[in-house]
């Protein structure tokens, strides 16, 4: 499956963005979506991940409350709602995709098999 992320951008602290990450390739509903962040010089880090037809979802203790990831299978596409954003949220925000026979709530990056390219997201103070 190929991922496109989209939709990051330069906000305010407290404001709010919509990421989105159209797949193409095979059936989206064949796998858990996640998304991942890397902030700037640090590592990768899990932020949010979804099971294969949305009834499931698993978040960070950062972003849990303010964050929302949902899928629409029928558009092939995976989104993440920020809301009350943070200077620390600052970062190049990833999707990813795994087989759906693999557990959602395992957040371990290796665990997932394809990659969007990154979208950026920067929040001001």
């Amino acid at each position: 499956v190929q991922l496109q992320a989209s939709g990051g951008g330069l906000v305010q602290a407290g404001g709010s963005l919509r990421l989105s990450c159209a797949a193409s390739g095979r059936p989206f509903s064949s796998y858990v979506m996640g998304w991942f962040r890397q902030p700037p010089g640090r590592e990768r880090e899990f932020v949010a991940a979804i099971s294969w037809n949305g009834g499931s979802t698993y978040y960070a203790d950062s972003v849990k409350g303010r964050f929302t990831i949902s899928r629409d299978n029928a558009k092939n596409t995976l989104y993440l709602q920020m809301n009350s954003l943070k200077p620390e949220d600052t970062a190049v925000y990833y999707c990813a995709a795994k087989p759906n026979l693999r557990s959602y709530s395992d957040y371990r990056p290796g665990t997932y098999d394809y990659w969007g390219q990154g979208t950026l997201v920067t929040v001001s103070s």
